[in-house]
């Protein structure tokens, strides 16, 4: 039975959940919710029993001191709620679920998910993924959106999923919404394959742009722009030091254009166009708020110093270059994973 003590009446939910693991290249799923937590200062509700779903020899637990006390962090999935502000000062609550894709039991564990979702009143399920694809990193991140619910298709102007393969906890997750009634979308970012390692700010800004523009509520982004432009940098540094990668890239880029030529429209411009009014008139001035036209960086600024790179996961001051070995496990993780750019996936 689930409680929820403590918890206010919450104002028009939408549940926001990332998993780390199989569908979440680059760690840019996971991030996007982590920012959305931290951002908003939400607060942990509710965590799911790590001893009915994980493998502790595949998800290790931590052992850390607190004032000279060890004590053990468990992997599980944590549930938060936020309140935020939306683009007319209306106030809507987010309710997050962030953890590990689990090792077993995923219908239980979709069943208690769904749970939270009933008792708090969700009226939609956004679940965020990341995938590795044919994409350089010079572009604006592809990002797809995706239902099973044709209704929901239609009035979201969303794909519906076509997708058939193997899946991970986010399509088991969709299809458990789906077949429970709750509204579900998925969110889906294409990570390059050949700079697959996290972070991936650049991919993480742009699930969060989409989830603007999805669920009609102005992120605030604090510095992952600046992130973006410094991850960018760097991979551009990689690149011009290999001219097999600088080779690779270029034939990406072209084919990415010929590919998007048909999009550069005056419905996708005056989305952008829109996204860049809404932070305008929503905070002017803010550092790092700006337009969302810069919410996707381009060509990075020359002349930058390298020591502006930051990775804050690794201390890392510049992302390590691909290997091949990199590129093979990449094409070998399966559809969601593979090398063909955003799938249908559920």
């Amino acid at each position: 039975m689930i409680e929820l003590e403590g918890v206010p009446e919450l104002i028009d939910p939408v549940m926001i959940c990332a998993f780390e693991g199989w569908n979440d290249a680059g760690d840019a799923a996971s991030s996007a919710v982590a920012h959305l937590d931290r951002e908003w200062k939400g607060e942990v509700f509710a965590a799911l029993d790590a001893e009915d779903y994980y493998d502790f020899q595949v998800n290790r637990p931590t052992v850390w001191l607190d004032g000279g006390v060890r004590k053990i962090t468990w992997p599980t999935t944590r549930l938060s709620v936020v309140r935020t502000g939306g683009d007319k000062g209306a106030p809507r609550d987010l309710v997050l679920v962030r953890g590990i894709e689990p090792s077993m039991r995923w219908r239980s564990f979709c069943n208690e998910i769904l749970g939270f979702a009933h008792e708090l009143g969700v009226e939609m399920v956004v679940i965020l993924g990341s995938l590795l694809g044919d994409t350089p990193h010079t572009r604006p991140v592809p990002v797809s959106g995706v239902t099973s619910d044709p209704d929901l298709a239609r009035t979201l102007d969303l794909e519906e999923s076509r997708y058939e393969g193997p899946t991970g906890i986010v399509g088991v997750l969709q299809e458990a919404c789906t077949h429970a009634g709750v509204p579900a979308v998925s969110l889906w970012a294409a990570v390059p394959h050949y700079v697959s390692q996290p972070p991936n700010p650049k991919a993480t800004l742009a699930l969060l742009n989409r989830l603007e523009d999805l669920i009609d509520l102005r992120v605030p982004q604090g510095e992952l722009p600046e992130d973006a432009r410094a991850w960018q940098l760097g991979v551009d540094q990689l690149a011009a030091e290999d001219s097999e990668v600088a080779e690779y890239v270029q034939s990406l880029e072209e084919a990415r254009d010929t590919a998007d030529l048909p999009e550069a429209s005056g419905e996708a411009i005056a989305r952008e166009f829109e996204r860049y009014l809404r932070r305008r008139d929503g905070q002017p001035g803010q550092p790092g708020q700006g337009g969302g036209l810069a919410a996707e960086p381009g060509l990075a600024e020359g002349g930058r110093d390298a020591s502006y790179l930051r990775d804050t996961t690794s201390g890392r001051t510049r992302p390590p270059r691909p290997s091949a070995k990199d590129e093979d496990e990449g094409a070998s993780e399966g559809p969601e994973r593979g090398q063909d750019g955003p799938k249908d996936e559920d």
